[in-house]
């Protein structure tokens, strides 16, 4: 046995331990014959760092990780990182601008070559975090979705994918994000409502007969309208349907189509229809009969406006940034008159996410993915039971979501990524294949090829992440093994960015489902509920916060919080209040060790006559129930709760008060046993603290990462169950007597007990020495009915009654009872009546409501404490 440090400070002892583990290999022991446990990190970016969602995925999965390997399973988490191409490829031209150069100054090899060098030099800064919080992952096995086995797996997929019919090459409008010059998926754009301009047109028929009019809030698109539509059952434009307008300022004719994507009700009921340019118009122009190569396209990648096919947009308009274009066209409109009105309008414009800039819709070539059949696939399998989703309340959007699957757009503009396995020959046929070599090979010939300057989406690479991370194609041992996983903790926001393509990649390539359970948990909001943001300066670092409390404090919180996909309002006194409990669990070791109690020398419980001993055993009994439960249902708030109440409540607030001062060797070693039992079940969530007091408390033949799983073979005893609970609800009710009815501590009590059976008269006889000590209490005697001027509790199964006339003043304490239930009342009510105004809730700030609804539960709670204590005065 090690004395321990009177005060507990986490840092030095959380970085001696990890170290040790990761060095000695305790996070992969080798378990070749054991039950296979699995679980995959989604993969942070490479270029992340640690942020307060990454602390809570991680630990919830590090936890179940602990959990399966004390459990004595084969136990594997797969950790690496994404090569998350947009991001990576901003950080190092932001670092290439810095030094006044752009990517373009370079090769394509020269630039990758550079990101590759950045990623070797800074890339690892999140896995060195991850450490910071405790994630015990396979380190020696760790992966990155651009290693050359992880690539080839890529590239297997979207070659396979090819020759099944599911991926083709086609023009279509896409996302497109004109600062990084590349398509973005629709889960990638963010929809904000910002002010801006509705503008109605007036469009002159080329017979000069008349004109229609038109509305649009992106008067620039006109330079490339391809038609005019009108509902087919609109009578105002029924006679003009087939007739030409004449564009203004191009001199287009362009023909009025009928088509009910034209809304009667809305403005002059007929719209522009710019096919190259709009989602609805380009399914307008498909029906009207316009081929996607015959569409106009009037802006370039970095969404500048160039010539049409026909040449008609003006000289003065061509290469004038969008926003500028906007601005003279408009005027140019005002000068041929042909601009009607303007009115202020709250517009929802797409922004991407990442770039911050107003996506357009633009006409492209692109590779898709004929997702339809994979999304089938995995509909059945959620639907059989193979793919289990938690909470269950979550399957009705994830149905909903496969159900209306889209084409998926995998082909993005950047030169960082896996490029895209295709080659083409000058007349831009395809050759879709694993290599040059095989692509010359499908040419038949010597034409030259020229490779695709694409790359791959990068949620397509980690969308094989369960089961290219264990070596596929190639059929390795841990492919066989850890294939499909069993569990994937994921926050809601990526199931469709990731855990749904997972799904439908796995059934496609492996048969079978990826994961057997799909945990899906809510986001981390600060202590008022509001989203973090940097722009709110809410933003909470979980680095911080494990420097000032340490890890295993953020941990149990991350834990204790977590309540099956419910946001989280993470208050940083929820946190301190958890480095006090590892502290609570320090000090209880010191006064263990100070009275010769130290390392357990049994896995089972001792045997043990003094019914206090008993007692606490059933209360491990207990608690390893209700653990084992919550863990098969992923309840991580009832696993929390179940441990923290037992530590902080069952043994440190009750049975080390019980037993001080008789510390005889059956006692010290079911002490020792039942602390022994709590470190290991309270590792997973505080791995740190329980490793540091597993040694502290004597010599041991493993570490706790590896001990075993508590099998304590005993039952709870309801004798010594009944007794104990007995006693300690006295103790509790003659506490809380005391401090409500300021009763002296000097003055000693004695217990009348109405109307007890004969057990719990008996049963407190044999406390009295316990409560003669804890409360000052005298032995029991039996009673027919309360004696004058006493205070009643019930406990121990009894009504107890307590003199007080010689201990306080009855009248005096009765009026300043009553006085203090009218003032909390009083307090009370007027903030009900705060809360019932319509005009509070709705102006007020959000906090502030909070603020006002914790204190009337406050102010309530007190006066029904208060009106007790006095009742019990009678």
């Amino acid at each position: 046995m090690t004395e321990l440090p009177k005060t507990f400070e986490p840092g030095p002892i959380e970085a001696r331990w990890y170290d040790h583990w990761e060095r000695t290999g305790q996070f992969r022991p080798e378990r070749p014959d054991a039950e296979p446990f699995t679980i995959v990190m989604p993969p942070p970016n490479v270029t992340g760092s640690l942020h307060i969602g990454h602390a809570l995925d991680n630990t919830l999965q590090d936890i179940l990780v602990r959990h399966a390997r004390m459990q004595g399973k084969d136990s594997l988490w797969v950790v690496g990182t994404d090569h998350a191409g947009i991001a990576t490829q901003m950080v190092v031209e932001r670092q290439l601008n810095e030094r006044q150069q752009k990517r373009t100054d370079f090769s394509r090899d020269d630039f990758v070559a550079k990101v590759w060098e950045w990623k070797e030099e800074s890339g690892g800064q999140i896995t060195r975090q991850l450490r910071r919080l405790g994630a015990s992952c396979d380190w020696s096995n760790e992966r990155f979705t651009m290693d050359p086995g992880f690539s080839q797996a890529v590239l297997k997929v979207f070659v396979e994918l090819h020759k099944r019919g599911r991926i083709y090459r086609d023009k279509r409008l896409v996302n497109w994000d004109p600062r990084f010059g590349t398509a973005i998926s629709d889960l990638e754009v963010e929809t904000k409502e910002v002010p801006g301009k509705f503008w109605t047109l007036r469009y002159p028929l080329a017979d000069g007969s008349g004109h229609i009019e038109v509305a649009t809030t992106r008067p620039e698109t006109m330079l490339a309208d391809m038609a005019v539509a009108v509902h087919p059952e609109d009578s105002r434009y029924t006679a003009l349907v087939g007739k030409q307008i004449r564009l203004p300022i191009t001199g287009r004719l362009i023909p009025i189509v009928a088509d009910e994507h034209a809304d009667p009700e809305l403005g002059s009921g007929a719209v522009k229809v710019t096919p190259g340019h709009d989602f609805n118009d380009f399914e307008v122009g498909k029906r009207a009969g316009l081929k996607a190569g015959e569409m106009l396209n009037m802006l370039d990648a970095a969404a500048n406006v160039c010539q049409t096919q026909d040449g008609l947009v003006p000289e003065e308009l061509l290469g004038r940034e969008r926003f500028d274009a906007r601005r003279r066209v408009v005027e140019l409109l005002d000068a041929e008159g042909a601009l009607v009105k303007v009115e202020d309008r709250t517009i929802a414009t797409p922004f991407g996410d990442r770039s911050g800039v107003v996506i357009e819709p633009w006409l492209t070539d692109q590779w898709y993915v004929d997702v339809k059949p994979l999304a089938d696939r995995a509909m059945a399998a959620t639907r059989s039971g193979e793919i289990k989703i938690v909470p269950e309340s979550w399957s009705k959007t994830w149905y909903n979501w496969l159900e209306n699957i889209q084409s998926w757009c995998v082909s993005r503009q950047l030169w960082w990524g896996h490029r895209i396995p295709a080659w083409y020959d000058a007349d831009g046929n395809a050759f879709v294949a694993m290599t040059a070599e095989e692509a010359q090979a499908q040419a038949g010939d010597d034409r030259a090829l020229t490779q695709d300057p694409d790359v791959l989406d990068t949620w397509f690479s980690s969308a094989l992440w369960p089961f290219a991370t264990l070596g596929w194609p190639e059929q390795t041992h841990d492919l066989a093994r850890h294939y499909p996983n069993d569990v994937l903790i994921s926050g809601f926001d990526i199931l469709f960015f990731w855990d749904a393509r997972m799904a439908m990649q796995g059934l496609e390539f492996m048969d079978e489902v990826p994961w057997k359970t799909l945990y899906l948990h809510g986001l981390v909001r600060d202590a008022a509920g509001q989203k973090m943001s940097k722009s709110k300066g809410n933003t909470v670092d979980p680095l911080g916060l494990i420097d000032k409390y340490g890890a295993d404090a953020l941990r149990f919180t991350m834990a204790a919080m977590e309540s099956q996909g419910r946001d989280i309002k993470l208050d940083e006194k929820r946190v301190e209040g958890y480095r006090n409990f590892a502290t609570k669990l320090w000090n209880a070791a010191r006064f263990l060790q100070m009275n010769g109690v130290g390392a357990s020398a049994s896995i089972e419980a001792p045997s043990a006559t003094f019914p206090v001993n008993r007692w606490i055993i059933g209360e491990v009994v207990e608690t390893l129930a209700k653990l084992d439960r919550a863990f098969a249902e992923l309840r991580f708030d009832g696993m929390a709760d179940a441990i923290y109440h037992f530590t902080w409540g069952s043994f440190c607030d009750w049975y080390v008060e019980l037993i001080k001062g008789s510390f005889d060797e059956e006692t010290r070693a079911v002490a020792a046993w039942v602390f022994d039992q709590i470190l290991v079940m309270l590792h997973p969530f505080m791995p740190f603290v329980t490793e540091e007091l597993w040694h502290g408390m004597g010599e041991r033949p493993y570490d706790l990462i590896v001990a075993k799983w508590p099998e304590p073979n005993a039952q709870v005893d309801p004798a010594a169950k009944a007794e104990i609970d007995g006693l300690v609800d006295v103790v509790a009710g003659v506490r809380a007597l005391r401090a409500e009815l300021n009763v002296p501590w000097t003055a000693s009590l004695v217990p009348h007990v109405i109307g007890g059976s004969a057990e719990a008269l008996d049963r407190l006889a044999k406390g009295e020495a316990i409560l003669a000590r804890m409360v000052k209490v005298a032995p029991p005697v039996a009673a027919d009915a309360p004696p004058p001027g006493s205070a009643q509790i019930l406990a121990a199964g009894a009504t107890i009654a307590f003199p007080l006339g010689d201990a306080i003043d009855l009248d005096a304490e009765k009026a300043r009872l009553a006085k203090a239930i009218e003032a909390a009342a009083k307090e009370r009510d007027s903030l009900a009546a705060r809360l019932a105004n319509p005009a509070f809730a709705e102006r007020a700030k959000p906090e502030a409501v909070a603020k006002a609804r914790a204190d009337h539960e406050t102010r309530s709670a007190e006066a029904e404490r208060l009106s007790a204590a006095l009742a019990r005065l009678g």
